[in-house]
């Protein structure tokens, strides 16, 4: 029996529309707030339906800078927020210094009202001071991490481009909250809307929870320890012929055994985990971004067999080289509890903007154009 359902036959009634706010911070990412933003007016666009509203809200209600020097009107002071499901700290440049207890104060309210909370780029800092993020996995933009880690130890934070932990949604910066939002509205909504809406903006790969943000290794390490830089970056241009750690010591005078203890002291892996996680990552982006066959990866990848790699990859990504270039995986982080976004609430109707985007992408012919499971 199919069991898919045309959306833009269901009754308005029988649809609950997700209300989500954007806490913008002064000198916020314009790009982070855009990624995280514009899923939500396609899903609406292409569903025919009003899915989601989203309100952006500033401390005073007066306009936001950006970190680009754009002035952003919003909708609201915090004070006069509307009701919403999900509140979303927007962040950017100079954090520490564009918030105040009035904010904080704000959020910790939110949280005993069972609102979920997130993040966007830096926003993950604001969480945690306000206590909101102890005992949770976080992410941030890469350049936040070891800040925030040294100052709310009690946060788990991680390299992941976004997490799903509970009732917190935290993300990196730039494209990532695109990212983020695909993943909600598959859990809300399925994976034929989520992957239109990655058609449209020919977004040729949604990335999961288990991608990791490429930090770089100076930023890591400063200049502290070139000669692990030095391994490294010998590492990264030995993918498809690896060279042995002895070699790889000798090139940079040092032992093996120094070798050894520098990867343990700094990353927490040994050097033949980390060589073997760098070429792992350069096959899942030869497997998402080429059209080379699966042994011709694992050639270009320094594997001596097929099965060899396969077995790898299948236990350091979660599944086989084949199942995530053609997407029949399960995402067992799927099976949540619908991201304990509150969709049986009453639906309540949204405010006039987003009535006219709707109106607005009628005219558009990829309106009411996804059938939904």
């Amino acid at each position: 029996m199919d069991k898919t359902v045309n959306l833009s036959s269901v009754p308005n009634s029988s649809i609950k529309t997700s209300k989500i706010g954007f806490l913008l911070l002064c000198d916020y990412s314009m790009i982070a707030l855009a990624s995280a933003v514009e899923p939500l007016r396609m899903a609406n666009q292409l569903s025919g339906r009003e899915l989601y509203s989203w309100y952006l809200l500033s401390r005073d209600g007066e306009s936001v800078i950006a970190s680009d020097g754009m002035k952003v009107a919003v909708d609201a002071a915090i004070s006069d927020a509307p009701v919403m499901d999900t509140l979303i700290v927007a962040g950017g440049i100079n954090i520490t210094k564009n918030y105040s207890k009035v904010e904080l104060t704000w959020l910790r309210g939110l949280a005993s009202k069972n609102v979920v909370l997130g993040s966007i780029c830096t926003g993950a800092y604001v969480l945690a001071d306000a206590g909101l993020l102890n005992g949770y996995d976080c992410s941030a933009h890469w350049e936040y991490i070891a800040p925030l880690q040294e100052a709310f130890p009690k946060v788990n934070c991680n390299r992941k481009l976004f997490t799903h932990d509970r009732n917190r949604l935290t993300c990196s910066g730039g494209g990532a909250p695109m990212d983020m939002m695909l993943y909600i509205i598959t859990l809300q909504h399925g994976r034929a809307l989520s992957g239109a809406i990655s058609d449209m903006f020919v977004c040729d790969r949604v990335r999961s929870q288990g991608d990791q943000q490429k930090v770089p290794l100076r930023h890591l390490l400063s200049t502290a320890q070139p000669k692990l830089v030095e391994i490294v970056e010998l590492m990264e241009a030995n993918i498809e012929e690896p060279i042995e750690l002895d070699e790889l010591a000798s090139f940079v005078s040092v032992s093996r055994r120094q070798l050894e203890r520098l990867f343990h002291r700094y990353l927490n892996c040994t050097p033949s985990r980390y060589y073997l996680r760098l070429r792992l990552d350069r096959a899942r982006q030869l497997l998402k971004q080429t059209t080379l066959s699966i042994i011709e990866v694992s050639s270009a990848c320094g594997f001596v067999s097929t099965p060899h790699f396969s077995r790898c990859y299948r236990k350091y990504i979660g599944f086989s080289p084949r199942e995530d270039r053609t997407g029949m995986w399960t995402d067992t982080s799927l099976e949540v509890h619908a991201l304990e976004l509150d969709m049986s609430a009453e639906n309540i109707a949204v405010n006039n903007s987003m009535h006219s985007v709707l109106r607005a992408a009628r005219a558009e012919p990829s309106f009411a154009s996804i059938r939904l499971a």
